[in-house]
């Protein structure tokens, strides 16, 4: 096994760099840079607030002086530049680190996010490492919470579906899971918060934010119960998003296990049906529903979570890499990028060490993978 480990970690290198290599590549394609916004923000103020900008002190964006040679690149390099001194553009690309190549800026990068140094975000005047710690807890918390309760919900009503295959109550809860796969979590969020949040009826529950303003002056027993209170419609939006898919996936996984020949050799043998659901299928049906674990929780961490955060108001790591990627704030970008690869990537081996942990017949090294 410990072979098959460092086979892994040293596979994770050359994927790694090449999602990045690729993500780079279509981020620098990509039209309406960092320069690019802040010439928008200079073209929105008057004359004399932009001069400001310039460390030349030359005057930007006098309509009578004639377009020099300068003016004229620069024109047909930034969309929108026009009247903006040329020298005010090159300050900005070498802010921005635009004025090296794009590999030297790729390889510059990559050598510091080996040492987890991601650089200070162009907007937002931090380190982007402090606005993932900042972010992290509260994506996670929503995560953990959301991915706990879906498979505790999803795992016990798959297998009673499995074993009440045909009769009335796998008729009924399948209208229920078909009923919560159809409605998208960010629509139910926005029934709950009309329903229970003060929208048009009752005020049960905070609009938003994930604790209470004064929730340092709170004893530890309020800080909790002000925690669950804030989290609950949230958490409950992105469940119903995600236990129907996984309520189903259980119940085939089942109903194939059943159907296998070990199944009715074991009935035979005089065992007890929940003897044989649970000693037997049970271990070979949740192989496929734990294989999907580590990417259900990415899922949720990073993009399930995103219109919910937005509807809540809560600023969590979904939101700001949503930000991030309209404003073109290209630290913190591609910092979050590598750390949600990089965790993907470490998950995906935690996914097959969970195998053996399930199964210890399963033998990777023997596999050769």
């Amino acid at each position: 096994m410990a072979n098959y480990i460092l086979r892994r970690v040293l596979l994770m290198i050359p994927t790694l760099l090449g999602i990045m290599v690729l993500n780079f590549i279509i981020v620098q394609a990509a039209p309406g840079g960092p320069v690019e916004q802040i010439i928008a923000q200079l073209q929105g103020k008057s004359v004399s607030a932009t001069a400001r900008f310039s460390s030349g002190g030359g005057e930007v964006g006098g309509g009578a002086a004639r377009p020099s040679a300068a003016q004229g690149a620069v024109e047909s390099k930034y969309r929108g530049a026009q009247g903006i001194d040329p020298q005010l553009i090159k300050d900005l690309e070498r802010q921005f680190g635009f004025d090296k190549p794009a590999h030297e800026r790729f390889l510059l990068m990559m050598s510091r996010y080996l040492r987890f140094d991601f650089g200070d975000s162009f907007f937002r005047n931090r380190s982007v490492i402090r606005l993932l710690i900042d972010r992290l807890p509260v994506s996670i918390s929503l995560g953990l919470w959301t991915t706990l309760l879906t498979y505790l919900i999803s795992i016990p009503l798959g297998v009673a579906k499995a074993v009440r295959d045909g009769s009335r109550f796998d008729v009924w809860t399948s209208a229920v899971v078909i009923v919560g796969n159809a409605i998208p979590s960010f629509l139910f969020a926005i029934l709950l918060i009309v329903l229970f949040a003060g929208g048009s009826y009752w005020q049960w529950f905070p609009l938003r934010g994930l604790v209470s303003d004064n929730w340092s002056d709170l004893d530890l027993w309020h800080k909790v119960t002000d925690y669950f209170w804030h989290i609950t419609l949230p958490v409950l939006s992105m469940v119903i998003g995600g236990f129907a898919g996984l309520t189903l996936l259980t119940k085939n996984s089942f109903l194939d296990q059943i159907g296998q020949q070990y199944v009715l050799t074991a009935r035979a043998k005089g065992l007890t049906e929940r003897r044989v659901l649970y000693r037997h299928v049970f271990r070979n049906a949740m192989l496929i529903v734990i294989s999907g674990f580590p990417s259900a929780l990415i899922s949720i961490l990073f993009t399930g979570a995103l219109l919910t955060e937005v509807i809540f108001s809560i600023d969590g790591i979904g939101l700001l890499g949503f930000q991030a990627a309209v404003t073109r704030d290209y630290p913190v970008m591609f910092g979050t990028l590598y750390c949600f690869t990089l965790l993907g990537l470490v998950m995906k081996l935690v996914e097959d060490l969970t195998y053996v942990l399930v199964d210890p017949r399963i033998d990777f090294e023997r596999r050769g993978t």
